[in-house]
């Protein structure tokens, strides 16, 4: 189905619009949620957010950048990446979740095929990438600025603190992976890198208390996944922990048939779920967007299996092919207004680049 894009223009600070590997921010954004009249953008080799202001009809910038462990315990400082792969905002919080996920290294093409093929055998743990946690989101009454913090009044009860909170650690990991360490379906997976159909978190959208997480892997015979979670505050002040559900067990898990694809971003918006669905390996493919209708109240039921056919394909998503191939990988999606969504790419092509410290993003009408 084809659905014409609106160009949307990113413009990035070129003070601080570099990573440690010296990475554009604009070449690895991951994730982006909308607060008002700004947008929270993650780049996925960083422990920062980088917040935009809208400056015109089509148009963001005044760019902000927050240095996470200014809020966050997170176990390696900043000299470890987070790789930050989804956003939410509830209860006065911004959420966020790493990918949870093993990482293979690349092959270098400059270096001896000995030396390639050792590297594609190395698999590396980065504690960083186990988070799953909360910053209390200040918004200036008088000018409707957003801000972090690691502490504010609730502006909902200022007899009641809204305090930075993550998941408590188990080992080098988290509670989470703790929990699923035994599952039927991801156990297997757990030791496999993120690119190889492993074990990987890309998505996160929170409705009333109850956290959904997407899967871009695994992929089972082609069934994605995604975990239902409560958490609830921890004793230790500054962490979360698991909470049972109506069910009595600390997570759920719902099945729905991408035609093969993994999750690359999920939103809530009413009672629908919107998914940002793409290959679940480092491949060219389908990159689309589907409506789970009524998947909020379904999902109270208990766990779900969402075949195809309930499922509604709304529109596909341009990628890159040929001489723009692993380029322009759709990976973050926010619902921009009413009638529209919002979609950010990594390794945008140069297309996608018309100024040094610019990029542009596609707003799809739904």
């Amino acid at each position: 189905m084809k659905n014409p894009a609106i160009p949307l223009e990113l413009h990035f600070d070129s003070t601080h619009c570099m990573t440690a590997t010296g990475k554009h921010v604009r070449d690895g954004l991951s994730t982006v949620l909308r607060t008002g009249d700004y947008l929270w953008l993650s780049c996925d080799e960083q422990t920062t957010l980088e917040r935009l202001k809208k400056t015109g009809e089509h148009s963001f910038g005044e760019h902000v950048h927050f240095d996470l462990t200014q809020y966050l315990d997170l176990p390696e400082g900043s000299s470890c990446e987070i790789d930050i792969e989804g956003l939410a905002l509830s209860g006065g919080y911004l959420w966020l979740v790493g990918s949870h996920s093993l990482k293979r290294k690349k092959p270098r093409k400059e270096d001896s095929v000995k030396k390639q093929i050792e590297r594609l055998a190395k698999v590396k743990e980065e504690p960083n990438r186990y988070v799953l946690a909360r910053i209390p989101l200040v918004q200036d009454v008088n000018t409707g600025e957003y801000t972090l913090s690691k502490e504010s009044p609730d502006p909902e009860d200022p007899s009641k603190t809204l305090r930075a909170a993550q998941l408590v650690s188990v080992g080098e990991k988290n509670q989470l992976m703790d929990a699923i360490k035994k599952d039927i379906h991801l156990a297997d997976f757990l030791p496999i890198p993120g690119k190889d159909n492993g074990f990987d978190i890309e998505g996160l959208s929170i409705h009333e208390g109850r956290i959904f997480v997407g899967l871009r892997g695994p992929v089972l015979r082609g069934w994605a996944m995604v975990l239902e979670l409560e958490l609830e505050d921890a004793k230790k002040e500054g962490f979360l922990q698991l909470k049972k559900n109506a069910e009595g067990t600390l997570y759920k898990k719902h099945f729905l048939h991408l035609a093969g694809q993994g999750i690359r971003e999920l939103r809530a918006k009413g009672d629908d779920l919107y998914i940002l669905a793409g290959p679940s390996m480092d491949l060219d493919g389908t990159i689309a967007v589907y409506r789970w209708p009524n998947a909020m109240s379904s999902s109270l039921e208990g766990e779900q299996m969402v075949h195809r056919k309930d499922l509604e394909h709304l529109f596909d998503v341009p990628h890159g092919s040929g001489p723009t191939s692993g380029q322009d990988k759709a990976e973050g999606l926010a619902v921009y207004d009413d009638e529209h969504l919002l979609v950010v790419f990594d390794s945008p092509a140069d297309a996608r680049k018309p100024e040094e410290n610019t990029v542009v993003a596609d707003i799809y009408k739904i």
